[in-house]
């Protein structure tokens, strides 16, 4: 069987990434740039690491099929907020907003 790839050439978009801890101990990851990106992992690095992956393949697949982008990709402008990953006093993980 031949194996077919396709290569583009693609800027680097900044988008934001939401982290949740879940009960488990894995983390959740939701974007409000890409509609539709939730990915999960068993660390913040790895949640941030899936998020940037499917948000590449939504790329793919809008770009492939024919659909708008998100807005953050057409635009090709930074996001106005960044989210900062922290821990509270009280133990709890939570994503803290910054405007920039």
């Amino acid at each position: 069987m031949r194996r077919h790839e396709h290569l583009a050439e693609v800027e680097e978009i900044a988008i934001r990434v939401r982290l949740e801890r879940l009960k488990d101990g894995r983390y959740l990851g939701t974007s409000p740039d890409v509609p539709g990106l939730v990915a999960e992992g068993r660390s913040v690095a790895e949640a941030v690491e899936i998020s940037q992956g499917l948000a590449r393949k939504i790329v793919e697949s809008c770009l492939e099929h024919g659909d708008p982008l998100p807005r953050v990709f057409r635009n090709k402008q930074r996001p106005n907020q960044e989210y900062r990953w922290q821990r509270g006093h009280s133990g709890r993980s939570s994503a803290k907003q910054e405007s920039t």
